[in-house]
């Protein structure tokens, strides 16, 4: 049996122990039920629980949970506004975020979707490298849009030696 500061204090029968625990107001938890003889400690259990979840919520911080960041593209872009977007998204994909592409028509530029296209197709050839396409483009509304996730480093290096060879 150990003691709440993790000392050893000896093998006790279960009702010296369970004596023992009610004399200092602590709780009686078996550790190891399978060991010979089973170890038990006495700790404060509700204390126990509370650090527990403390852990838990450390281990959330630390752990980065990828999200969709969006770019708003317009059909008729100019190259060097889409170069800045390509940039853009690069860094994203290189932060594990996904990258929802949307392109936005306006009034009559609707009548054109095949702009639309071609704008998202050059965002997505140019991101070939980092990324892959997890929702092909399609229209919502007035609203053509794409999804990238980022692709993963395995699975880059597997393409470039396939390009070495």
């Amino acid at each position: 049996m150990l003691g709440s500061d993790g000392k050893q204090i000896g093998i006790l029968s279960k009702f010296e122990a369970l004596k023992k625990a009610r004399e200092l107001d602590l709780d009686l938890v078996e550790i190891a039920p399978n060991a010979q003889p089973p170890v038990a400690k006495l700790i404060d259990f509700n204390k126990f629980l509370y650090q527990e979840e403390k852990k838990k919520k450390e281990e959330k911080k630390k752990a980065k949970s990828s999200g969709t960041k969006e770019l708003r593209l317009g059909p008729f872009m100019d190259n060097h506004d889409l170069q800045v977007i390509i940039k853009k998204a690069k860094e994203f994909l290189q932060e594990n975020n996904k990258v929802k592409l949307v392109v936005k028509f306006k009034g009559r530029q609707i009548q054109h979707p095949e702009f639309g296209e071609n704008i998202i197709d050059k965002v997505t050839e140019a991101l070939s490298s980092i990324s892959k396409i997890e929702k092909e483009r399609h229209f919502e509304g007035r609203q053509l849009i794409g999804i990238l996730s980022p692709e993963r480093k395995k699975d880059v290096k597997e393409k470039n030696q396939e390009i070495n060879k």
